[in-house]
């Protein structure tokens, strides 16, 4: 009899997680409101429930008698998850742990607690809230739960600062936001996965941005290129953090900044997958390991195979800004095709990119050695 898993999301970035548990055998429920995604044609059966329907979800689930419950790349879907797993008692993150790892003024209260290093943080309702604060600029400006560089703004003054606050209240779900100091350096984010709290290290990726005021990424590459006492105290340092947070299961998603210094601090940890392909695509392009594989295995209640099935190699996506990055994905479809593993474009680039989610799209790629992909490292970055 097949196994049953309910996945949360059936958007682009959700449906390899959907494809990869229909591989397995696994008879995949999804859950999404109805728009067209991919997903809701891949999955086996699918609920046009909204993500945030926790409740609704949860009885159709119960009624189902779903196995177990995940979503990839998403923190609205990984509260729902968490939430869900709860009432029907699967395996998942508690929904306090995910609470942490998606509130962004708590994470920054539990990394305090636990002397995990990170930026000093205040938490605003209101743009007056900031009246009579020694403020000390640039900072930063960042809706209190929301993901995908969404209104996050660098600001250079009070007239800034109050402006960029109602807007990042205006996005927030909790009507909230975070004024935070500015941290300058590289960008890195830690794939790691989680079993009964024992974490697992499987990548170390380095950062591309557009740098201020909104720091939208612009790409990815795996492995970062760090030397090994660096990558060291990067684990000792995203390990204790995990800790703190409470993360017991499934995958996480930190992102970090080094300074010149080689100081770490932590920009902020999901308590699931990271977004931009990274976990589905990057982390097993460059590892060997199938992540999405163990996040599903987890998921259904059993330890996860993090068994190599390659060679390391050098993996990266690249996001498409403007008809520059088209003319480079053009150039190697022609003369690197083996570099090419997967691509998408969106047909309407008549708008402006003010966060992840407006970007024009996106190619990967794949090659033996990190020096075949330099040439095509994004080139508006904070490296």
């Amino acid at each position: 009899m097949k196994r049953k898993l309910a996945i949360v999301g059936a958007s682009d970035f959700q449906n390899p997680l959907i494809l990869k548990a229909k591989e397995m055998g696994v008879e995949t429920h999804v859950f999404a409101w109805e728009t067209g995604a991919a997903g809701e044609k891949t999955a086996d059966y699918f609920y046009p429930i909204s993500i945030t329907e926790v409740d609704e979800i949860t009885d159709t689930c119960r009624r189902i008698g779903i196995d177990g419950i995940c979503s990839i790349g998403t923190d609205l879907g990984n509260i729902t998850v968490s939430e869900v797993a709860s009432a029907l008692g699967l395996i998942a993150n508690s929904p306090e742990c995910v609470h942490r790892s998606t509130n962004k003024a708590l994470m920054r209260q539990t990394f305090a607690e636990h002397g995990d290093p990170s930026p000093l943080s205040i938490k605003v309702f209101h743009p007056e809230d900031v009246d009579g604060l020694e403020l000390h600029f640039p900072l930063i400006v960042k809706p209190v739960d929301r993901s995908g560089s969404r209104c996050v703004s660098k600001v250079m003054s009070s007239y800034e600062l109050k402006y960029a606050i109602e807007r990042a209240i205006d996005i927030s779900f909790e009507k909230a936001a975070v004024v935070e100091e500015f941290m300058e350096g590289r960008e890195f984010s830690v794939e790691y996965i989680s079993w009964k709290g024992e974490h697992t290290f499987l990548a170390l990726t380095r950062k591309f941005t557009t740098g201020a005021p909104h720091f939208i990424e612009t790409g990815h590459v795996e492995p970062a290129g760090v030397d090994d006492g660096l990558l060291c105290k990067i684990k000792q340092v995203v390990e204790h953090a995990l800790d703190g947070l409470g993360v017991q299961y499934g995958a996480s998603h930190s992102e970090i900044m080094i300074d010149e210094k080689g100081n770490i601090r932590i920009v902020e940890i999901g308590s699931r997958m990271g977004g931009d392909c990274i976990g589905s695509h990057l982390v097993p392009l460059s590892t060997g390991v199938d992540f999405m594989r163990a996040v599903i295995e987890i998921a259904l209640g059993k330890k996860p195979d993090l068994r190599r099935d390659h060679e390391e190699a050098c993996a990266m996506i690249r996001f498409a800004f403007s008809s520059k990055d088209v003319e480079v994905f053009n150039e190697l479809k022609v003369n690197r095709p083996n570099y090419v593993i997967d691509y998408s474009f969106e047909s309407d680039t008549n708008h402006a990119i003010v966060d992840s989610g407006s970007r024009y799209g996106y190619f990967i790629l794949r090659a033996e050695h990190a020096s075949e992909l330099v040439p095509y490292y994004p080139t508006e970055s904070l490296a």
